[in-house]
Order: structure tokens, then C-alpha cells, then sequence
């Protein structure tokens, strides 16, 4: 007789870990919400001002890209590199949630997105989906040497303004890529900045606002200890450089070759007080970050299409977001 494998943890709504190793990412949660992490499959046709595709890479990795419509001949559109969040543990690029935020990003900003396909944890634990952000950068780099083929890119992509781009954990990516980047060889690219927007900065001590800012859908205490008990390397603590890069185990920010930063916060975010002391380690080691906040808004507000269509502030807050980035993007 078969033995019914046993159920070891759970976040709710998200993810189950049975006994056996495996991993049910079936949503769970409510229903109404569940249009969010369905899959948008590609479309090569302009629909709305974008078109999407996929393509495996010539080092093996998934990656989905976005292309704006109406492109002059000699037009060259920077190029972001997108890394997804979900605490390393869930999510991938092609959910509605995504979807629907870079195709109008895209729109909006005039660049091509190129988001890949991270693996996840518990099956990998970090730095698994690090590997996976910085290989996503040497198959650009690769484009750009046409050593590889990638026809969007070739034709419309500016390789002297490689921007990268992450949400929560993806934002946790963008440090460690960047710092990757700055120790490599990197040639016919550039780096041209790094937007980390939320990111998954924390330490083992809870932080005021852990304690005193509300929990959103999409960042909740448990979501934060449970994502990283699976997601960090075993036998380490949320003061590992990857989740803390401020910390005291991080390697020294004055030391590290970074492109120019604009950290994005929302002010009610959870984790505001830790993505804070990454702020002020980064001035303190006086590299070249600027910060923006959106007021009144949470963590990933900008990805919960429900909220930004009925409350009028996270809506105008998103405008707010998109408009910033455009801005460093002009000014980089």
C-alpha cells in the first residue's frame, strides 16, 4: 500500500512542503485573487502597445521579453533586466501580477524587459536564483557580442544601458548581480543602474516595523520567516549577506564596485526599517543610491492589480513609480 506523504510546512495560501521533498505551489488562498498568479502565456502580435515572447537562452535559462510597439528604424530602447520576488520560493515571470505591470512599464517607459525564469527554493536553495540573474546577464552580454542570437534585442536593444530591475527578493538579486557584475569583465555592455524596489533587506532581530506596520497580502511575519527558513543556504540566519548585505557578515559596501541605485520603498512596508539601514549603509559608504518612497502604500502594492484599480492612492502611487524610474532611466 501506498504510503500518503505527510504535510511538513506550509505558507499559507502559497506553497505546501510534504516529507517526501515535494513542493505544491497551487494557490490555495482566495479565490477572487487567483487571475493574479495565473500564467499569461506569450503573444507575438501588439496587443495594447507590447508584445511578449519567450525564449530559452544559449546557457540554458528561460526568459520571457517584452517589446514595446512603435519603434523608429535607428531607435535603441534600454534594456531592463528584470528578477522577479515571492521570498526566492514562489512566483515566476510569466503571473498575471507581472504581466500586467511590465507590459505597461513597458509601454510606458519605452524599454525592453527581459525577465528570466529564476529557480526556486526549497528545490534551490540560494544562491541558486543569484546564478541564475547573473548567467541572464552574460546571455545579454553574449547578444551583444553576437556570439548568440536574439532578434528584439539585436535590432532594438541599447547595450549601453543594461538597467537591473527586481521585486522583494528579485530586489535582493539586483544587489547581488550588481556586485557579481562589478568584480567581472563585463564588455560590449553597460551597466547603467540598478532599481531595487522593496527589497527583501533584513536581520534575525525583528525590526520596529516588522513589529508595527500592518501585514499586506503580499508580505505577511510568517511569509518572511518561513520564505527564508527555506530559501537561505541551511544553518544560516536572515543576517546572511544575501538578506542583510548591511550586516556586520556582508562583505563591506565601500568595497564593492556598484552601478548607480534608485531604492524604491513604500512607507507602510513591512521591512521599511531594515530596507532602511541598507539605505543609510550606502551613503555611509557614499555609493551613488538614491532613494524613493511611495506614500500610504505596502509592500508590492504596484503588483496587486485589485488594490491599484480600487484605491485611488495606489493607483496615483504607481504613476508615481513608473514616473521615477523613467526619470533615472533618463538620466543614466
Amino acid at each position: 500500500m501506498l504510503q500518503q506523504k505527510k504535510l511538513v510546512d506550509e505558507v499559507s495560501g502559497w506553497l505546501r512542503l510534504y516529507d517526501d521533498g515535494s513542493v505544491d505551489r497551487t494557490w490555495t488562498g482566495p479565490p477572487e485573487v487567483k487571475f493574479m498568479v495565473e500564467p499569461v502565456p506569450p503573444r507575438e502580435e501588439f496587443i495594447d502597445g507590447v508584445a511578449v515572447r519567450d525564449v530559452i537562452t544559449s546557457n540554458n535559462l528561460r526568459v520571457r521579453l517584452y517589446l514595446p510597439g512603435r519603434i523608429f528604424d535607428e531607435e535603441k530602447l534600454p534594456i531592463f533586466l528584470h528578477f522577479h520576488g515571492g521570498g526566492f520560493c514562489i512566483s515566476e515571470p510569466d503571473w498575471f501580477m507581472y504581466y500586467q505591470f511590465y507590459s505597461q512599464f513597458t509601454r510606458l517607459a519605452r524599454v525592453i524587459v527581459v525577465s528570466p525564469f529564476l529557480r526556486r527554493a526549497p528545490e534551490n536553495r540560494l544562491p541558486a536564483a543569484i546564478d541564475d540573474g547573473f548567467s541572464a546577464l552574460l546571455w545579454l552580454q553574449c547578444v551583444a557580442k553576437r556570439d548568440t542570437e536574439e532578434p528584439w534585442l539585436e535590432k532594438h536593444g541599447d547595450f549601453s544601458r543594461v538597467f537591473l530591475i527586481g521585486d522583494s527578493s528579485g530586489a535582493n538579486i539586483v544587489h547581488e548581480v550588481a556586485v557579481r557584475a562589478g568584480k567581472a569583465q563585463l564588455n560590449h555592455l553597460r551597466l547603467a543602474g540598478g532599481i531595487p524596489i522593496h527589497p527583501g533587506f533584513m536581520r534575525s532581530t525583528r525590526s520596529r516595523s516588522e513589529l508595527e506596520k500592518p501585514q499586506s497580502p503580499f508580505l505577511t511575519l510568517d511569509m518572511v520567516d518561513k520564505f527564508m527558513s527555506l530559501a537561505l543556504p541551511l544553518g544560516s540566519t536572515k543576517d546572511h549577506p544575501i538578506t542583510c548585505p548591511m550586516g556586520v557578515g556582508a562583505p563591506p559596501l565601500s568595497g564593492l564596485t556598484l552601478p548607480p541605485f534608485l531604492l524604491c520603498l513604500a512607507e507602510m512596508d513591512l521591512i521599511f526599517d531594515t530596507e532602511m539601514e541598507y539605505y543609510e549603509a550606502t551613503q555611509e559608504a557614499k555609493k551613488d543610491v538614491e532613494l524613493f518612497v511611495n506614500r500610504g502604500v505596502t509592500h508590492s502594492f504596484y503588483l496587486n492589480k485589485i488594490a491599484v484599480a480600487m484605491d485611488p492612492n495606489a493607483g496615483a502611487q504607481t504613476d508615481a513609480l513608473i514616473a521615477r524610474i523613467k526619470q533615472f532611466i533618463e538620466q543614466h
